[in-house]
């Protein structure tokens, strides 16, 4: 199927395709504004220096408590490095941490999202490592000299770098503004973006409108309607219905797939239902055009006696005229050849039959000799008979009298069709005929469409357009 293109693509193909690349970047940034808070964790471990510098743009900030934690885990490995478990330094450390994680646990520390499921993995973390039912007994000898020296204290360290501080990471908070909404400047990195979608789409219109003069500002805006997501603060991932069009009208992305499988689907969903509206109107209008009589009006209004000055019943005069005398030429020249010898046997058997009704003519059968002759001659008679009538009808056609002979015929036949019509109640007759005709067709109609279904149209439509392509 032809790709439609607007005629601004048409024009300006290479700034189309600039544009349409700018709006996937912007897209691209959106949708990761979007889920930087549920990623956050991923980037903080692979990707620190990401976080660090698209903190600030969300408003957040990182949640002191769990910063000093972690700040003395890491003091507390340096020390472990240089010097033997059981040194005053160390029980220090090991104190302070020990007093760290009650506080962890009595006081509500993890308030960013999904805090409380942080807190609680953690807990179950460490019950697990050391074997307690109590999350506070647990801390208590996770971090104490005895258990890290039994345990080999680098193995732990380890366990805690790895298993449980990306959870301590995940916790931060959000500033919030004087109206009380939670800090968020996208706004200032995406107002660039939004200003060179405002511009292409206001030149957009000044060559639509300029193209058309006859489209108001309104009609040339609504043709352009999905550009407007990309102005809209809100919605942002909106966007991709206009990016995805600008890529598919600048040969950037094949859409075909996707376009030919929704309008399966759509084919699919209401197709026959759409099919049986359409079908059934189309009935419904001819069925009115019958009870009104305009069809037998139709017929009337095509007779020369009907002498009328609108250009449109001449127009009908002359195509009756021409359907008639195409007729008349393949009757005479098709349809009377291949019939000829029914024609024959119809002539001999009447000529025949009339001939066995004349007073003396059946005794002539019982004369030797001249019952055949007698059947010879019928036979003779009924042939010449129709080669005559063949010759005479053929010769009209091309013999000025005889077309004039015929074009009388024809024209007294008509009216005497449409006199026939007007008497005995003959439209009447016609008219409840044919709306028997087609209430019976439009059952049928219907029938078979809810028995074919959408699947048999969408093929058919597929079919169709393989054929045309």
């Amino acid at each position: 199927m032809v790709k439609f293109k607007p005629n601004f693509e048409r024009r300006y193909p290479r700034l189309e395709r600039v544009i349409a690349i700018i709006a996937l970047i912007n897209l691209i940034f959106v949708f990761f504004d979007l889920t930087y808070l549920s990623l956050r964790p991923v980037y903080r471990q692979y990707i620190p220096e990401l976080t660090q510098a698209y903190d600030p743009v969300k408003g957040i900030e990182l949640s002191p408590e769990t910063e000093y934690y972690q700040a003395q885990v890491d003091t507390l490995a340096a020390q472990l490095s240089q010097d033997e478990v059981r040194t005053p330094q160390i029980e220090s450390s090991l104190e302070e941490l020990r007093t760290l994680s009650q506080n962890l646990l009595t006081e509500q520390i993890f308030v960013a999202p999904h805090g409380n499921y942080a807190l609680a993995t953690i807990q179950q973390t460490i019950r697990e490592r050391t074997n307690q039912s109590s999350a506070s007994h647990a801390f208590n000898q996770f971090w104490s000299a005895a258990y890290l020296e039994q345990q080999g204290w680098q193995q732990e360290i380890t366990f805690w770098n790895t298993q449980v501080r990306p959870f301590f990471q995940t916790n931060y908070f959000r500033r919030v503004n004087q109206w009380g909404a939670t800090v968020n400047y996208f706004w200032l990195l995406d107002l660039p973006f939004v200003l060179i979608f405002a511009v292409d789409i206001v030149m957009r219109i000044l060559a639509m409108h300029r193209r058309d003069l006859n489209l108001t500002w309104l009609d040339v805006a609504l043709r352009r309607w999905y550009d407007v997501f990309l102005l809209l603060p809100f919605w942002r991932w909106l966007r991709l219905i206009p990016v995805a069009l600008r890529l598919y009208q600048s040969d950037l992305l094949d859409l075909e797939p996707v376009r030919a499988e929704a309008q399966r689907d759509i084919i699919v969903t209401v197709g026959a239902d759409l099919a049986g509206i359409v079908g059934i109107e189309i009935i419904d209008q001819m069925e009115d055009s019958i009870r009104q009589g305009e069809l037998l009006g139709w017929l009337s209004t095509v007779a020369p006696q009907s002498e009328s000055d609108s250009s449109d019943a001449v127009v009908a005069q002359d195509d009756v005229a021409a359907i008639a005398n195409h007729l008349y030429d393949v009757s005479v020249q098709h349809i009377l050849p291949r019939i000829q010898p029914d024609l024959e046997d119809l002539i001999q058997h009447s000529v025949t039959k009339t001939l066995g009704q004349m007073p003396g003519y059946p005794q002539l059968h019982h004369v030797p000799g001249l019952g055949q002759v007698s059947a010879q001659i019928v036979q003779q008679l009924s042939t010449s008979i129709i080669q005559s009538l063949y010759r005479t009808v053929t010769g009209t056609l091309f013999d000025a009298e005889g077309k004039e002979i015929t074009d009388r015929l024809q024209r007294n036949l008509r009216e005497a069709i449409v006199e026939e019509f007007n008497q005995h109640n003959t439209p009447g007759e016609i008219q409840s005929r044919l709306l028997d005709v087609l209430e019976k067709f439009k059952f049928k109609y219907i029938k078979a469409l809810t028995e074919a279904g959408g699947e048999k149209l969408a093929e058919r439509a597929e079919l169709l357009h393989r054929q045309i392509s």
